[in-house]
C-alpha cells in the first residue's frame, strides 16, 4: 500500500527517486519499507526519473535560461541517472538554445552599456554567460560574432 502523504507529494509535481527517497525519510519511512514504496510507485506510474529528467530539463531552460552545463549539474546533484540525463538534453531545441544564448548575451552586453573598459565589458559577460550554464565554446564563438559586428560599425 503506496503511503497516502508520499503519493500526493509526487501527485503534485514530477519528482526523482532521491527527492522522494529523502521524503519518505523524512516521514519515518526507511530501510526496506522506503524500497517497497519507490517501487510500488514506479510501478503505478507515479514515479518516473526519465519524465522528472525531461521536464526539469524544459522547465529549467525555458523559464531560467539555464544551458547544459547547469542543467546537466543540478541533475546530477539529484543523481539522475546519464542515460536519463541524455534524454533531458533531447528536450532542449538546438536553434532555441543558440537564440536564448545570444539574447543572454545582448541583454548582459546592454546592462554594462556604460562599462568603457571593453575588455572587462566582454570578460564579465563571458562570466556571466558561464554561470547561466553555457558551454565555453559557443560563448567563445557568440562574442567573436559580437566583436565582428562592432569593427563593422
Amino acid at each position: 500500500m503506496i503511503d497516502a502523504a508520499i503519493l500526493r507529494y509526487c501527485k503534485y509535481q514530477e519528482r526523482c527517486h532521491s527527492e522522494v527517497s529523502n521524503k519518505l525519510g523524512e516521514i519515518g519511512i526507511y530501510g526496506a519499507d522506503r524500497e517497497v514504496q519507490i517501487a510500488l510507485l514506479i510501478e503505478e506510474g507515479v514515479l518516473n526519473e526519465e519524465r522528472f529528467a525531461r521536464s526539469f530539463a524544459r522547465g529549467r531552460f525555458r523559464m531560467k535560461q539555464w544551458g547544459r552545463v547547469k542543467i546537466k549539474q543540478h541533475l546530477k546533484l539529484k543523481r539522475v541517472s546519464d542515460y536519463c540525463i541524455k534524454k533531458a538534453m533531447t528536450e532542449i531545441d538546438p536553434d532555441e538554445y543558440e537564440l536564448t544564448l545570444l539574447k543572454a548575451g545582448a541583454k548582459k552586453l546592454h546592462e554594462l552599456r556604460s562599462e568603457k573598459n571593453q575588455l572587462a565589458k566582454k570578460v564579465k559577460t563571458i562570466r556571466y554567460l558561464l554561470q547561466k550554464g553555457f558551454e565555453q565554446d559557443l560563448i567563445n564563438d557568440l562574442m567573436t560574432q559580437i566583436e565582428a559586428l562592432a569593427a563593422e560599425k
